[in-house]
């Protein structure tokens, strides 16, 4: 069952740290382990509540930054995970283009429009 990982702030979580509950609902409607992606320092960690979350929560501390595919290897390396295992969404298109250069299967998530239907489409076809 492959893993959904969720990026953290400006997706799952507002800046003040308020979790984003249609998307938490969302997500509570699969089965799969989910894990939030952030690059937040221990001050932002906090800040941002991460220390609050309902998932797992992975930090490389902006060393190096998700825009960076070498923060994606470390990622799967720290979970044992592969590429092929998870599916990845985020607000970041830099982010998104740096997952996918190491194949992850990751989704642009437009955190203004907040298309949730989109997402539960693209979520519903690429985790059966």
């Amino acid at each position: 069952m492959k893993t959904i990982l969720v990026d953290a702030v400006y997706c799952f979580v507002s800046d003040t740290g308020e979790i984003y509950k249609e998307m938490h609902e969302l997500l509570e409607t699969y089965p799969n382990r989910k894990i939030i992606l952030t690059g937040a320092n221990d001050e932002q960690f906090k800040k941002f509540g991460l220390d609050k979350m309902p998932y797992e929560v992975f930090t490389l501390k902006h060393d190096p930054e998700k825009t960076d595919p070498s923060y994606y290897e470390k990622m799967l390396n720290n979970f044992e995970l592969t590429k092929d295992g998870v599916i990845y969404f985020e607000h970041n298109p830099e982010a998104v283009k740096s997952a996918q250069s190491v194949g992850i299967n990751s989704y642009f998530f437009d955190y203004d429009k907040k298309d949730l239907k989109a997402l539960k489409g693209f979520l519903d076809s690429n985790l059966g």
